[in-house]
């Protein structure tokens, strides 16, 4: 690259690579390499939100009712999420950092013989066979069936698989996946490729938020940390690299941010929380200066933005969020703005715009 790109050339970047010009459902899930998800829905779930935005014709929950027909996986990667299915090869057989005692290992032999058995079984069916296996403190208050807590465990130690979700609910069967080889130098390919998958998904990254991003796949793959720290240590040899105002951005190789092909669209677009384009908290800051935080955890009383603010991008400017909601019906939205309140034409045929959008990304799946 003939010079370092300048902040503004990044911002423009990081929107145009992320939000493409909106292919098919299965294209968009391998374009990303992986879909956050979130059970909240407020009006829409994250994942359907995120594809919203770069599916055609999407429509809420159009994810969960085609999942069974995609060569996807619901499964751990720097989050949850989904991801295409030969990504499951980078990620298991999956060693957790916390082994199962013996106890354990002996409940989810015999809840795995029942699956099995079963060919796919709901948490329901399970709770109801293996209730001696007892209660136990749920995620977000109250109580769940110590045994769709193992479920859950059983398929993040790679013993099942989601095969659809009934309602919201997962629905298991077993799987096996393949063994790997264990040489340092496959190990060390396999932390490659899902570092790559990382750069790939939140370009330009900071190299703060790389490494932290690489910590976090001690959630999909523990057992690669060692290999993918030494990846984050070679990236200036990997990666495409700049300086930028003090610090230094990765991006993959084959690409140049300053490329003029890199432009934002020129509408509106409503982001969910966990986007690409606005994961990153460190990078949102630094390219749009100021600090957009998501306060669905924090108490009411405290919150400055909303439940579920979502980022408002116009162009290649977030200017402030929203709060969506449905009442009756009807699509209700509460605007918020980190400067000056946009008042021209433009914004509001915008706005106008991409609400009556967001409706229709509502109809079937809400």
């Amino acid at each position: 690259m003939a010079r370092s790109p300048t902040l503004a050339e990044l911002r423009r970047y990081a929107i145009a690579r992320s939000l493409f010009k909106p292919v098919t459902l299965p294209a968009a899930i391998r374009r990303l390499g992986f879909v956050q998800a979130d059970p909240m829905r407020a009006p829409a779930r994250a994942q359907d939100l995120i594809l919203f935005q770069r599916v055609r014709d999407y429509r809420a929950g159009d994810l969960e009712r085609r999942y069974e027909r995609l060569a996807i996986e619901e499964d751990a990667f720097v989050n949850y999420g989904f991801v295409p299915r030969e990504m499951l090869a980078l990620l298991h057989p999956r060693t957790p950092r916390q082994p199962w005692d013996e106890a354990t290992v002996r409940r989810a032999r015999e809840v795995l013989d029942f699956v099995r058995e079963r060919g796919a079984v709901h948490p329901r069916e399970v709770g109801e066979v293996f209730v001696h296996h007892g209660r136990v403190p749920g995620y977000w208050g109250g109580e769940l069936n110590a045994s769709t807590r193992l479920l859950e465990h059983m398929h993040h130690h790679g013993w099942l698989r989601v095969r659809r979700r009934e309602s919201g609910t997962r629905v298991y069967e077993a799987i096996r996946h393949a063994e790997q080889d264990e040489s340092p130098s496959a190990r060390l390919a396999r932390a490659q490729a899902l570092v790559d998958a990382i750069v790939a998904l939140y370009a330009p990254i900071p190299s703060p938020s790389l490494g932290y991003l690489v910590t976090l796949l001690r959630y999909g793959a523990p057992h690669l940390s060692v290999e993918a720290r030494a990846v984050v240590k070679a990236a200036r040899e990997r990666y495409g690299h700049a300086v930028v105002d003090g610090t230094t951005w990765f991006w993959p190789a084959d690409e140049n941010p300053v490329s003029r092909r890199h432009q934002p669209g020129e509408g509106l677009r409503f982001l969910a929380p966990f986007d690409p384009v606005v994961w990153d908290r460190r990078r949102f800051e630094m390219l749009w200066g100021w600090a957009y935080r998501f306060e669905a955890y924090v108490p009411a009383a405290k919150r400055t933005m909303g439940h579920y603010a979502l980022p408002v991008l116009w162009g290649e400017q977030v200017v402030g969020w929203a709060n969506m909601r449905v009442e009756r019906g009807h699509l209700r939205h509460q605007l918020g703005f980190a400067g000056a309140r946009a008042r021209d034409a433009g914004f509001q045929r915008a706005l106008d715009e991409e609400l009556a959008r967001f409706e229709i990304f509502l109809e079937q799946g809400n």
